[in-house]
């Protein structure tokens, strides 16, 4: 690679120490040129957004996650006191917890238990696995992030005996949503079956007047927090969804909205190539041709963010996969995103990405801080195991690059606070620019809702074959179609009866 491209292409974020590079995307120089009209749409569209206008048009909703950050761009005194209120009310809580003055039945609570599904799991299990400090996390961190009965068990057998030192928190927008509904039930016969009151042990985030606000009030749950509709479930980190967890973990949350107002600013700035967020898009809108004719591959080299890449998968494959555009043409749009870690990926699928079908980009994420601390000599000259991580990331670029196969490296100074929030508020806004770009609502997400639905009929045929069932044991598939009135479903009753 040149050494002048890469000085050309190389943007920096001081306030931050953060810097992306794009040299290694093998763009032609006319390619801004010819992307000038949605480059500005972009920001124009951007602009509107964060303004208050009805971005997401499909549910007749404002976009607000951006002013969770900094209030002071909500669009009414209202929302701005509310977001407020709420991070105040979240440390309130939090220091309470810490302090032992809300108590579980046997004394201070230790251990913390998240409930959610999607965008209310995702992102603050990446952001508790990136920031966890056992030797000073103020609460161990445990997730029921699906309905998987064995893997409620599997987290309850961490926690036997401990439950009256745990504290559990179901976020759920609707509350009619199976996963963390099926997960709390389970979550309350446990309680229940040690002999403890679940409703003392647990805080709820959810909408209000919702089923959960409800269930929760009746039964005097700790404490209730908001989840708010103009706030997405992927866009939610910085909402009582994500901030709660992490300031009972023991988190700082200033330094995460922090590094995420710090970004927000950057990426806000209309001189394009200094704007990190659209640099990136512009970058996933020339690997992909505009059609996601290529796969996202992200590379961390670092342990602590091996769940940025199911974070990124939930917030850019939602957003952009979507069958129609806002006009109503069917486009079948999005990117599909996958990664793991480096230097494990070096012993995995990178042997692919170098020789095999090129259908791919990859970005790399760099940390320059090793450790806390210093490190063992593994090799004379002063080489430490950290050197050798580096190496590979850089060894990787380069192999890479000479098969003509493209790149983008994001460079973080350490795994802190203030950098995840940062690297969170980047994806957010590149994912925003992109949306606009090709012209898809980013903010709804009716494939996941036609899961949904289909997952109810498939309960509905369960229960009527079942019903049958009781009476004789001894019908036939055919005849259980037939007599359950699901003629043409004979294959989902056999799935149903191998069960």
């Amino acid at each position: 690679m040149s050494w002048q491209r890469f000085k050309k292409y190389f943007c920096e974020v001081p306030s931050l120490g953060f810097s992306i590079d794009i040299s290694r995307v093998n763009f032609p120089d006319a390619f801004f040129g010819s992307m000038s009209d949605k480059i500005q749409k972009a920001f124009s569209d951007m602009d509107a957004l964060v303004g208050g206008a009805v971005a997401n048009p499909d549910e007749n909703r404002m976009v607000g996650h951006y002013w969770l950050r900094n209030s002071s761009l909500a669009p009414s005194d209202e929302l701005k006191s509310q977001i407020d209120e709420n991070i105040l009310r979240i440390k309130e809580f939090a220091k309470k917890v810490h302090s032992g003055e809300i108590r579980g039945a046997d004394g201070k609570f230790e251990n913390l238990l998240c409930i959610g599904i999607g965008g209310s799991a995702l992102g603050p299990e990446f952001v508790a696995d990136a920031l966890s400090r056992p030797s000073s996390d103020k609460m161990s961190v445990f997730f029921l992030d699906n309905t998987d009965p064995d893997g409620f068990d599997l987290v309850f057998e961490r926690l036997s005996g401990k439950l009256g030192k745990t504290l559990a928190v179901i976020a759920s927008k609707s509350g009619g949503t199976p996963e963390p509904r099926n997960a709390m039930l389970e979550s309350q016969k446990k309680w229940e079956d040690a002999g403890l009151d679940f409703a003392r042990h647990s805080v709820v985030t959810t909408g209000n007047g919702s089923k959960l606000f409800n269930y929760a009030k009746e039964r005097n749950f700790l404490e209730i927090f908001p989840m708010w509709d103009w706030v997405g479930g992927r866009t939610s980190e910085f909402a009582a969804v994500g901030l709660l967890p992490a300031a009972l973990q023991g988190i700082d949350i200033d330094a995460l909205l922090l590094g995420a107002r710090l970004m927000d600013e950057a990426t806000s700035n209309k001189d394009f190539m200094k704007n990190p967020a659209m640099l990136l898009a512009l970058m996933w809108y020339f690997c992909t041709g505009g059609a996601g004719k290529k796969d996202m591959v992200i590379l961390p080299y670092k342990d602590r963010l091996l769940l940025l890449s199911r974070y990124l998968q939930q917030l850019i494959m939602e957003s952009l996969g979507k069958e129609f555009d806002l006009q109503g043409n069917r486009v079948e749009q999005g990117i599909s995103v996958y990664g793991n870690k480096g230097s494990t990926d070096q012993h995995a699928y990178v042997q692919q990405l170098r020789d095999g079908v090129n259908n791919f980009f990859v970005t790399f994420i760099e940390v320059l801080k090793s450790r806390e601390g210093g490190s063992v000599e593994v090799e004379e000259g002063g080489i430490t195991s950290g050197d050798y991580l580096r190496a590979f990331l850089l060894g990787t670029r380069e192999a890479l690059s000479a098969k003509g196969r493209e790149s983008i490296t994001l460079t973080l100074p350490d795994v802190s606070e203030k950098s995840i929030g940062a690297i969170i508020a980047l994806f957010d806004r590149a994912t925003g620019f992109y949306a606009s770009f090709i012209g898809i609502n980013a903010y709804h997400q009716p494939g996941v809702e036609a899961g949904k639905k289909a997952a109810g009929r498939i309960l509905e045929i369960k229960k009527a074959i079942s019903a049958l069932i009781e009476q004789n044991p001894n019908l036939t598939i055919e005849e259980l179609a037939e007599k359950s009135g699901y003629v043409g479903d004979e294959e989902l009753i056999f799935k149903l009866m191998q069960k």
